[in-house]
């Protein structure tokens, strides 16, 4: 069998991949730095975790196991070393990117942790995507320490999305304008349903007087009415 054969064999024999294929593979091996797929392809995948994770201290032994199932995006079909390299950060972020533009479209509020203090603003991953938030659009006063929200979840609104050229922008201080907003109508609310309940306090006020003044009323004028037959009763006795 020759040599070219034999590839024609074993093309025929498993299935064909592209660069930028979202492809399945079943792990068969984890090390601290790197996992190991089988794709279905003549070569296996590799994942290292620069290309799974932004953390770079990440063991992966703590988030994959021998027999998991893993999609991944092929980034190059050989890597010199006859292995194709795989991206589980870069998949990920295709969809984080997809979620943020949703977001930008539809004005969604977003919440997210801040990873990095950025100079003139905070920098937030939303799905292995970074966020600019400037300092101006953090809050509605201004903040003179930023590094008091690193670790914290903030909430934001997108309001530039050009991931071409990786200008991702949100705003906070959107959220603190609406939240003072409701915040007022909210007092107005209460103030308003206050003065209703006041006026009809005073209408069932008025109109429990009225009735106690109808009672004393007839009080006294059962009073005159008994008094004027005694009267007429004493006058016929004394004739």
């Amino acid at each position: 069998m020759s040599e070219q054969s034999f590839e024609e064999l074993l093309n025929e024999n498993f299935k064909t991949i592209h660069t930028g294929e979202i492809v399945d593979g079943t792990v068969i091996d984890v090390k601290e730095d790197e996992i190991i797929l089988n794709i279905g392809y003549k070569s296996d995948g590799i994942v290292t975790r620069n290309e799974y994770s932004s953390d770079n201290n990440l063991d992966l032994r703590t988030v994959a196991n021998i027999g998991d199932e893993m999609k991944t995006k092929v980034i190059k079909i050989n890597d010199g070393d006859g292995q194709v390299v795989l991206s589980y950060k870069k998949m990920i972020a295709d969809a984080g990117s997809k979620k943020l533009e949703e977001a930008f479209e539809n004005q969604t509020v977003l919440t997210a942790k801040v990873t990095q203090i950025m100079n003139g603003g905070l920098g937030v991953m939303v799905d292995e995507t970074r966020v600019f938030i400037p300092a101006s659009l953090v809050s509605d006063v201004y903040v003179k320490d930023l590094s008091t929200f690193k670790d914290k979840d903030v909430t934001f609104t997108i309001i530039e999305y050009n991931p071409r050229k990786r200008r991702i922008v949100g705003d906070c201080k959107v959220l603190y304008s609406c939240k003072q907003e409701r915040k007022e109508a909210g007092k107005s609310l209460i103030t308003s349903k206050k003065e209703k309940l006041l006026k009809v306090q005073l209408r069932t006020l008025h109109h429990l007087v009225h009735l106690s003044i109808l009672a004393v009323l007839m009080d006294f004028f059962t009073f005159l009415k008994c008094l004027g037959e005694e009267q007429r009763t004493l006058q016929r006795v004394t004739r």
